[in-house]
Order: structure tokens, then sequence, then C-alpha cells
């Protein structure tokens, strides 16, 4: 037989004191007062006070009056349908108040009553479509912030040996997507990346990124040597795009021994930060065709080995960034504005990056930008002994057949 546990005198059950009570309570009406006042229209209700006050000073009615159907107009821009017609309501009475104070003839204020009365049923069924619609597009905003992760998945801080951040803005800021496209993976032969741009804008763009970025991600893996993942990419688009659709894109690797290896496949040139601070774009030796177009061109992209030292930083980036353009329709200059924010940490350099960009161009984006920063730190940061590095010929071109 089980007996009461014994708590002795040191363990007396805890009860809430009156201050602790009277503290939740305040709580909760704090609580409760914030959210009447977010569901209060009051605007509304400041331009029917307005109005009342302006009949109560001059006394001709039937001027005033009638205006005082815009508070529940307004009430339909800002409010649900119980507000709406609470602010009808109001606006209702007040009037009928001010038609017989001011001696307004019964058939004018019945007019301006009726008048008043469908002006608030109108606001109040205009309130409702409101509704279902931001509710529509929160659920549209949910799926693409979905289809976003899926799609171009969270980079972390660290891959392998770099640091990293990335800043993406679509142009269509409700989407939250577009055709610009990144990733960067570990694999067995190395971290790999790929920064591209679709031709194009909506669904078809980002069938085509997703394509592209599924087909890296499983070749990045497969494929020892990168000019192979590149035409795994060239061979699937052959066969899915038409015959004017195309894919910029610079396809990056780094395996062993000090130095990246870089692919531009028709793309906008990466810009190599070294150590020093200097900032130098890293050109292809030998024009290639965007990914789609191989055999139009005749001939297939190079591979460039770089030598990337402790220190230094490879920033890759879509033209949305470079061909943005201000007031003056001047486009922003993306190495000079790198060079006055890189910083040890990438995250820092691309919020200062991205913050210029958006005031350069007033505030919002005209075309999808995507921004790429990796980062190999020193030997003292990373806290290791440093790699052997076998020495690489700063720009050796190596073609694929």
């Amino acid at each position: 037989m089980s007996h009461p546990r014994d708590l002795g005198a040191d363990h007396q059950p805890v009860r809430p004191s009156s201050t602790r009570v009277a503290g939740a309570r305040g709580s909760a009406r704090r609580r409760a007062l914030a959210q009447l006042a977010a569901g209060t229209p009051v605007l509304p209700v400041l331009v029917v006070a307005a109005v009342l006050l302006a009949d109560l000073a001059d006394g001709a009615g039937l001027i005033w009056l009638p205006l005082l159907a815009a508070g529940p107009a307004l009430a339909a821009t800002t409010n649900g349908p119980r507000g709406v017609v609470c602010v009808g309501l109001l606006a209702a009475v007040l009037g009928a108040l001010l038609g017989v104070r001011d001696g307004v003839p019964d058939r004018e204020l019945a007019a301006v009553l009726s008048a008043l009365v469908a002006v608030t049923l109108a606001s109040g069924l205009a309130s409702v479509l409101r509704g279902r619609r931001e509710r529509v597009l929160a659920a549209v905003r949910s799926v693409a912030e979905t289809a976003q992760h899926a799609l171009l998945r969270p980079v972390p801080a660290h891959v392998g040996p770099f640091q990293v951040a990335v800043r993406y803005s679509a142009a269509a800021a409700e989407a939250r997507i577009g055709g610009d496209l990144y990733a960067l993976i570990p694999t067995p032969h190395g971290v790999r990346l790929i920064v591209g741009d679709v031709r194009g804008k909506g669904l078809p763009a980002v069938g085509t990124a997703a394509l592209v970025l599924g087909v890296f991600r499983e070749a990045a893996h497969d494929e020892s040597d990168l000019l192979a993942v590149v035409d795994r990419i060239e061979r699937s688009l052959a066969r899915n795009l038409g015959h004017d659709d195309f894919v910029t894109a610079v396809v990056a690797g780094y395996p062993e021994g000090g130095h990246l290896e870089v692919v531009n496949c028709g793309h906008t040139p990466p810009l190599l930060v070294r150590a020093s601070g200097s900032v130098v774009p890293v050109e292809p030796d030998l024009p290639s065709p965007p990914l789609g177009l191989r055999a139009l061109a005749g001939h297939a992209p190079g591979l460039q080995a770089l030598r990337f030292a402790e220190g230094d930083q490879l920033l890759l980036y879509t033209d949305g960034v470079t061909e943005a353009r201000d007031h003056g329709r001047s486009f922003y200059p993306l190495a000079e504005g790198l060079q006055r924010h890189v910083s040890h940490e990438p995250a820092r350099t691309l919020g200062a990056l991205h913050d210029e960009l958006l005031a350069h161009v007033g505030g919002r984006l005209h075309d999808d930008a995507a921004l790429l920063l990796i980062r190999k730190p020193t030997a003292s940061e990373a806290g290791v002994v440093p790699e052997a590095t076998a020495p690489a010929p700063v720009s050796e071109a190596r073609c694929c057949s």
C-alpha cells in the first residue's frame, strides 16, 4: 500500500502570491487592450469626429452630413467587416442626430442616411474580399518560402575550409524566388559551388533553376572532374530547354592543393579579393557559351586554376547586381563597393554591399540579384596548421572534349 510522500517543513507547496496574481491580471489586461487597439478603426473614427465638429461649428447639415460616409469607406481599407459596421453605425447615429439638430428636411435626411447605409454595406463587402485576398497572399507567400528553401537551400556560415555568406533578393518581393540560382556543397572531391542566372522570368525560369541545381548537386558528388559536372548540366539542359533558352553560370571547385578551379559559362566574371585587399575580376581565358547553347557555339568551356591562399576571398554574383541603376541611369560599381566594404566576415561584407546596392537603386531592385562570397580564413583564425599547397598557375586553361 502506497503512502503519500512526506514533503516536510522545507517543501511546502508553493502558492502564488497576491502580487504575482495581480501582475498576471495586469499583463492579461494589457494584452487585451493591445488587441483591442489593434482592431479599433482609429482613423475612420477620427474622420467621423472631424465631420461632427465641422457640422457643430457651421450648422449646415446638408453640406457636412454626406461626408460621414468617408468613415466606413476608410474603415474598409484598414479593418474587418465588424469594424466597418461599427463605424457605419456610429456615422448613421450621429448623422440622424445632427440632421434633427440642424433642421434638415426628412426627405433629404432619409436620402443621406440611406446613402450612408449603402456605403457601409458596400465597404463591409469590400473588407470581406480584402481579407480573403490577404489570406490567399499569405498562403502564396508561405508556399513561396517553402519552395525557396527547397530550391535555394540555406548555406551554413562554414563549408569545408571556407567562411561563406549569401544574399539573395528577388525582384518580385511577393514571390520571394526568381531565376537566379546558387548552391555550395561539400563533396568527396572538395567544396563545389555554382551561381547562375536563367534567361527569362516567372515560373519557367524557376523550373529551369530547379533543374540546374538538381543536376549540379548530383553530378558534383559523382564526378571527380569539374568539367564533367558542367557537361552533365549541359546535356540535361540540351534535352529539356527550348532553342532560345539558356543559363549563364560560374561553376567552381576547391580540390586539394590550395587552388580554385573555375568554369565560366557566359556569366559575369567573379571578383577575386586578395588578402592584401586588391580586387581583380576573374576573366575567362576563352569566352564560353552559356549552358544550353554549346551546340550553337561549337566549343566547350575551359577550366581556370586560380591560386587561392589564406585570407583570399571570391565573390560570385548575378547581373542583377552589376546592372542595377540609380536615378541617373548609372550602374552600381560592384568592384569599388566590394573594396570599400571587404572585411574578415563575409556576412558583414555582403550585408554592407546589399544595403549600398538598395540605396543605389532607391530601395527596390528591378531584377533578381544573388551574391555568394567565400573566404579562406588564415591559420591563426582557423586555429589549425596551414595546409601544404602545391604551386598552381594563376590562370591555366583546360578544355573539355
